[in-house]
């Protein structure tokens, strides 16, 4: 199998550990162990008494059930537990996509999300763009009907959408699961900002509308806790897991002991902590919005209803990539510029999901003085 480079992880591996002010990043303020343990009586000891030896393949029972009763419709055996949501991505795509089937994927979007069937021999893959409308992201459901054909097995879609914010609404939610059952494809519903509402309207998981969907979560976006590497696939298509669980034997096998440990911590106080997470988004989007309105001429902001990132506009006449080079090389400040997504426009993506972003935000500001931006 020969695939493409992933190119966000290859601009990541140059930047993220190096440039002090991360103004891009796609996740949510982290904690510590300790912290993490705190939240829960007792769990510190145990933590310390965990075996270290191998876990099931389908993940710990207790951690399916947790996972489960975060759906409405699910049970533990609906759930299969990954070594992050990459690899969940990765074996399902795998599995699904074959010589002669097509797939549609919203874009721009999470790269192995599409990235798989362009390594698959006469796999056809079509885009399905998110569309600026001058003040946000929209999406347009006909021609969504217009991309499908007869061998259109699979459409993946990213709601909170990474890069632009974008979010489905619940009644748009029903719409996209009643045009899978139509046309009998399969949805692949990358849902892993799930629970960081702005707008007030909690978000109905895609799996528990259509038995053909599967919902992708994961503990690093949302939750914070990236560090874990624990992700999940569920649904109630039980042949789909069955096929899946085989490729993940060619991959992790099984998950780390102690992440799954601290992955049932966290979902014990899943509230707990997807309050904490929107809470510091709420906060730096106030920065955001005093900022981008004291640069109307350099920026155009898009609006934002769930999540912890935006794809805004840049009004300069420079190339997009070229200014967020010059951002990073003078004062460390990492932007992430549209052609990482292979689109050509002038779009950068900002993460508002740390604690670290009025600072980085500030030396932004100062970049842009003087480099006499403004």
């Amino acid at each position: 199998m020969k695939i493409n480079d992933f190119k966000l992880e290859c601009y990541f591996g140059l930047y993220e550990f190096t440039a002090p002010y991360l103004l891009t990043q796609s996740d949510c303020e982290s904690m510590t162990t300790k912290e993490l343990l705190d939240l829960e009586p007792g769990a510190e000891e145990a933590y310390l008494n965990q075996w270290l030896g191998y876990t099931e393949t389908w993940g710990d029972p207790e951690l399916r059930t947790a996972i489960a009763g975060l759906y409405k419709n699910m049970t533990a055996e609906d759930v299969l537990v990954f070594h992050g949501a990459q690899e969940a991505i990765f074996g399902y795509m795998n599995v699904m996509l074959n010589e002669g089937d097509h797939m549609i994927a919203m874009y721009p979007n999470y790269q192995s999300a599409y990235e798989v069937a362009n390594s698959v021999p006469n796999c056809e893959f079509s885009k399905w763009y998110l569309k600026d409308d001058g003040s946000k992201w929209v999406v347009d459901f006909d021609e969504l009907e217009t991309l499908i054909k007869p061998n259109t097995k699979v459409i993946a879609v990213n709601s909170p959408n990474n890069p632009t914010g974008y979010t489905f609404t619940n009644a748009e939610i029903k719409q996209l699961c009643d045009i899978c059952k139509k046309h009998d494809i399969y949805l692949f519903a990358d849902e892993v900002y799930k629970g960081l509402e702005l707008d007030g309207e909690k978000r109905e998981w895609m799996a528990d509308h259509y038995h053909k969907c599967v919902s992708l979560g994961v503990m690093s976006k949302a939750y914070g806790l990236a560090g874990l590497r624990v992700g999940w696939l569920v649904t109630k298509d039980h042949e789909i897991l069955d096929q899946v669980v085989k490729f993940k034997h060619y991959m992790s096998i099984c998950d780390s002991a102690p992440s799954e440990f601290l992955s049932k911590v966290a979902l014990k106080h899943s509230d707990e902590l997807l309050e904490r997470s929107t809470n510091i988004i709420r906060e730096n989007l106030k920065l955001m919005d005093e900022f981008f309105a004291r640069y109307p001429k350099l920026f155009e902001k898009k609006a934002i209803t769930c999540g912890p990132v935006a794809f805004h506009k840049l009004l300069l006449d420079m190339p997009v990539k070229e200014f967020c080079q010059l951002a990073v090389d003078k004062k460390g400040v990492l932007l992430l510029p549209a052609d990482i997504y292979d689109l050509d426009g002038p779009y950068f993506r900002m993460g508002y999901g740390r604690k670290g972003v009025p600072e980085s935000l500030a030396k932004f500001e100062e970049f842009l003085i003087e480099e006499k931006f403004v």
